[in-house]
């Protein structure tokens, strides 16, 4: 066996001491720490000198305060304010009564007003009689009332 006093100067042990030397470990943070706020203020410093001592030079363009219109189209700056414009315009034009081609008599009325009238007079209806030359198959819709009808082969008008 090995003597009491030399365990105690060389200890072998197949692991880490667990006690933490606290002194070290505070002279670490306070250096990492006094390092940063040294390069903070040493970059304030020098940041404040060329900013106050060296002038920047002549402007870059005599023309650098003037502002000037960018070409067609032009984007948004400021596109929920425009909306709200451009809604309460057309609410104006649907609400309102105006002129829309006084060449040809055609106005325009409030929406509101037109579905009453519309509910007054009811709505336009197409007759259910056939036209002169159409062919008419049971069970069949009608067809729209602005086209025309070929007339149906062997009443002597299309076929020769």
């Amino acid at each position: 066996m090995s003597e009491p006093g030399k365990e105690l100067e060389h200890p072998q042990r197949g692991y880490e001491n667990p006690e933490v030397n606290a002194g070290r470990l505070f002279a670490f943070a306070s250096g990492v720490v006094g390092l940063v706020l040294v390069g903070v203020l040493g970059s304030a410093l020098v940041f404040h000198f060329f900013v106050s001592h060296q002038p920047l030079g002549p402007p870059a363009s005599p023309f650098e305060n003037v502002r000037t219109v960018p070409p067609e189209p032009r984007l948004q700056t400021a596109a929920p304010l425009d909306l709200g414009h451009y809604r309460a315009e057309q609410e104006k034009i649907l609400d309102s009564y105006g002129w829309v081609d006084p060449q040809a008599g055609i106005v325009r009325i409030p929406v509101n007003r037109a579905m009453d009238l519309l509910l007054q007079k009811g709505y336009p209806v197409r007759s259910s009689s056939p036209l002169k030359g159409q062919v008419v198959t049971p069970g069949a819709p009608p067809p729209p009332a602005n086209r025309q009808i070929a007339p149906a082969p062997g009443d002597g008008e299309g076929v020769q």
